[in-house]
């Protein structure tokens, strides 16, 4: 085992050798909905603190965006309160000032300071940066009334994963007409192409008082402000700094000793190492390492009661599996029909040491390859989970994906085979605009015996406008399907199924 792990490392650093010499072509997609919607990013001349004072001569020379349009309860006009958004960058950051007026009487909404704040229960500016030009992945981050942060990595065209976090600071005041933010992102803190000189974004508004939602760049009411496809651009005054070699190591060391007196037992010892390490190869692709890992900083899953007779979905809190996660997880469908799910690793036994690789090469591909081992235990034999992942973009946003994923075990007797294989490919459907929106996938498992129908197989098609709503759905799941590395709600079932919604707004004044 230990020797398949050595020689397991030494392919991902051949790969990763391979893939660092991968350029990305940066500004080559600039075909979102809203393109001539551009705002021009200036250099820093002298140091911005962040304070929220907005009182730096580089805030006065900067563009200003304070032209808000509502996305809802209409999506026609501007915003009725005003609200202003600045940028500006060096060669370590970027910079984002924000100010929202308010002349309505009464008290901000503000919920709390927790991170990863509601949405809709706090009067809050989201930013939605699309890196890659992609329209299908990126980062957002955000700040509720009351200075509470929100970060997170964006996927699907608009799915935000707030278990994602990063270093970046924020401060928030508050004046009786307005309230101000200002941050510093740093670049090593989100992933984009070398010499890159343009970004997609959008900023967004949710101000609770006037019962508004708005946006920057205009984005029609049945879609979330943060749809990539009705991004703006931001254009940079010089391509930003290329990206150095990124690594962090997080080590941890764990003694201790028991000795029971009244037994009169000698005294036992018990030591720990391990250690977490994240290596930025370029700043387009991550080397993830772990070894002996303590999960035990994770933030603990919420209390839910299950009534029903199905398994409990728990979303990913490891830090060592959430970036580039949707690579992984975005097979199927993610929250009841999954070839992977990456809690099922370490669930039942310690996880011993791990490898995970992911981001893009060029402009049209992501790749993704994991390898995890477990601990043999009193009730499970050891075990090694490989993952391997690659997406292709094709037309304007939508692409085809490949997944292999292989659960094998460890140490079984010699004339037993114990193993779990599944292979399968998805095709994501969405249209330029975003009114199609679709899915088309087909796995299928392996096992010992390899009896019949082992497949999963759905399809999903939708379209949206401001007034109609339409879709439909297929799923099929055979009824020997086995994903034991993945979620599966249940097997041996088919299901057809169709929606349809007319919206309209009655009252005549809007």
């Amino acid at each position: 085992m230990k020797l398949s792990l050595v020689l397991i490392l030494c392919l991902f650093f051949s790969v990763t050798a391979v893939a660092s010499n991968f350029i990305l072509k940066s500004d080559t997609t600039i075909n979102t909905f809203n393109k001539d919607y551009v705002y021009q990013v200036k250099k820093l001349q002298s140091e911005i603190t962040i304070d929220g004072v907005i009182d730096e001569n580089d805030w006065e020379r900067a563009q200003k965006a304070d032209k808000f349009y509502r996305v809802l309860p209409i999506d026609t006009g501007f915003a009725k309160q005003p609200s202003t958004m600045m940028m500006a960058y060096d060669d370590k950051a970027l910079y984002v000032a924000q100010i929202f007026y308010d002349y309505i009487p009464g008290d901000r909404i503000m919920e709390s300071f927790r991170r990863d704040f509601s949405f809709g229960s706090n009067d809050n500016l989201l930013i939605f940066f699309d890196t890659f030009l992609d329209q299908t992945s990126g980062f957002s981050f955000g700040v509720s009334a009351s200075g509470a942060k929100w970060d997170g990595t964006m996927s699907n065209g608009s799915s935000i994963s707030l278990d994602w976090d990063c270093k970046w600071e924020i401060e928030t005041k508050h004046y009786d007409d307005r309230w101000v933010s200002e941050m510093r992102i740093p670049f090593k803190s989100v992933r984009y192409p070398t010499g890159s000189r343009e970004w997609n974004v959008n900023f967004s508004r949710l101000d609770l008082k006037s019962d508004e939602k708005s946006a920057w760049a205009p984005v029609p009411r049945q879609f979330p402000t943060a749809s990539l496809a009705y991004t703006g651009r931001m254009k940079f005054e010089e391509p930003l700094p290329k990206s150095k070699m990124q690594f962090s190591v997080i080590p941890y060391l764990l003694g201790g000793a028991a000795k029971d007196f009244e037994a009169g037992t000698s005294t036992d010892y018990r030591t720990d190492i391990g250690f977490d390490a994240k290596v930025g190869i370029s700043s387009s692709m991550t080397l993830d390492l772990t070894y002996n890992p303590d999960f035990a900083q994770v933030e603990v899953d919420q209390q839910v009661t299950n009534i029903d007779r199905f398994e409990l979905f728990f979303p990913e809190k490891r830090q060592f599996f959430l970036e580039n996660s949707d690579l992984f997880s975005s097979y199927g469908y993610a929250h009841s029909l999954t070839p992977f799910f990456s809690r099922r690793v370490g669930l039942d036994a310690p996880v011993l040491a791990g490898v995970r690789l992911s981001g893009k090469i060029g402009n049209n591909w992501r790749v993704g390859f994991m390898n995890m081992a477990t601990e043999e235990t009193g009730e499970n034999l050891a075990r090694n989970f490989t993952v391997a992942s690659v997406q292709k973009k094709i037309f304007t946003r939508s692409s085809l994906g490949f997944i292999a994923v292989n659960k094998e075990y460890f140490d079984v007797p010699s004339d037993t085979s114990m193993f779990n294989r599944v292979i399968g490919f998805d095709y994501n459907l969405a249209s330029k605009d975003n009114v199609w929106d679709g899915k088309f996938f087909y796995h299928r498992s392996f096992q010992p015996d390899n009896p019949d129908k082992q497949y999963s197989q759905g399809a999903m098609l939708m379209y949206k406008t401001p007034h109609i709503q339409l879709g439909l759905f297929e799923t099929s799941v055979g009824e020997n399907y086995r994903a034991e590395a993945g979620y599966v709600r249940r097997t041996g079932y088919n299901f057809i199924g169709a929606e349809a919604g007319y919206t309209f707004v009655p009252n005549k004044k809007w």
